[in-house]
């Protein structure tokens, strides 16, 4: 399980412990749980998604009581769990917008972050664990080995390695990064702080911020650079090469299928219905 996984479930325990810490285990039926769910909500703060979370961990733990203490049923079987609407879509940023938001950062390191992050789709973590000796430049290819996230270093969240292209774009504005006269050996982090450590997740997001306020862009987030670099990608990518973003499986990579051409499929359908027999037409 990954740290930043392991620190969340921690949290939503800790808040169940105070809420129920206590109780005797036959207080906490179905309808207790209907009732509690819209107080703690309206308490907490929050939206469907965030009660939902509580729900499944809530549930979880029930189970894991039947199978280990005999407890005879899971109260949270039979609580409704709030609806969750789905995304209308994704939002990112153009070719042109992403090189203005280049243009406006901080310093060129960022500038280089930013680019990468947008033409690549690597997460936010693997960039800050990036090291030179996971830049290729005669392959034209970055190494993804490595994840920084809570205040470690891991593997990727896919769980394993995998190897991404990088265009002329990255492989110019790396090339030009690495210049600099320190911080260059193989085992140096691409990107790194004044003190030559990992990046900050909340002075970087500041950073990025700003970087929209003065570009005159949209509020997008950080990790919306991913989505920017899928939702392009997959206009002359096979579903498959997509997937080298890190996607577990094919399902996640679907997303961005909306947006790829559906030119050579319109111009197939329309030979299709040319081709029909009169006689299979007259039938229908």
């Amino acid at each position: 399980m990954k740290p930043g996984t392991l620190a969340g479930y921690r949290s939503i325990v800790g808040v169940l412990n105070a809420e129920f810490g206590g109780s005797a285990i036959d207080s906490v039926t179905p309808e207790f749980f209907e009732r509690w769910k819209g107080g703690f909500a309206k308490k907490r703060e929050l939206s469907n998604r965030g009660v939902q979370r509580y729900l499944v961990a809530l549930h979880s733990i029930f189970k894991r009581a039947m199978k280990v203490y005999g407890l005879p049923r899971n109260p949270l079987a039979a609580v409704e769990r709030p609806r969750v609407a789905r995304s209308a879509g994704i939002d990112v940023f153009s070719r042109e917008e992403v090189m203005a938001l280049v243009r406006a950062a901080q310093d060129d390191q960022d500038g280089v972050l930013y680019l990468t992050a947008a033409f690549t789709g690597l997460r936010l973590g693997e960039l800050l664990g990036l090291r030179w000796e996971d830049v290729d430049f005669d392959a034209a290819t970055i190494r993804v080995r490595r994840n920084w996230t809570d205040g470690r270093e891991g593997t990727p969240k896919s769980g394993r390695d995998r190897a991404v292209p990088m265009m002329d774009d990255v492989a110019v504005a790396l090339a030009r990064l690495g210049q600099r006269d320190h911080d260059t050996t193989d085992r140096d982090l691409v990107f790194y702080d004044q003190l030559g450590r990992h990046l900050g997740y909340k002075t970087l997001r500041a950073r990025y911020k700003k970087a929209l306020k003065t570009a005159k862009l949209r509020e997008l987030r950080f990790h919306d650079l991913r989505h920017t670099f899928g939702t392009h990608a997959i206009r002359a990518a096979d579903p498959r090469e997509v997937m080298e973003m890190g996607h577990a499986d094919i399902q996640t990579t679907q997303k961005y299928l909306a947006y790829k051409p559906r030119r050579d499929a319109a111009k197939r359908l329309a030979a299709a219905f040319e081709d029909t027999p009169a006689e299979a037409t007259a039938a229908t």
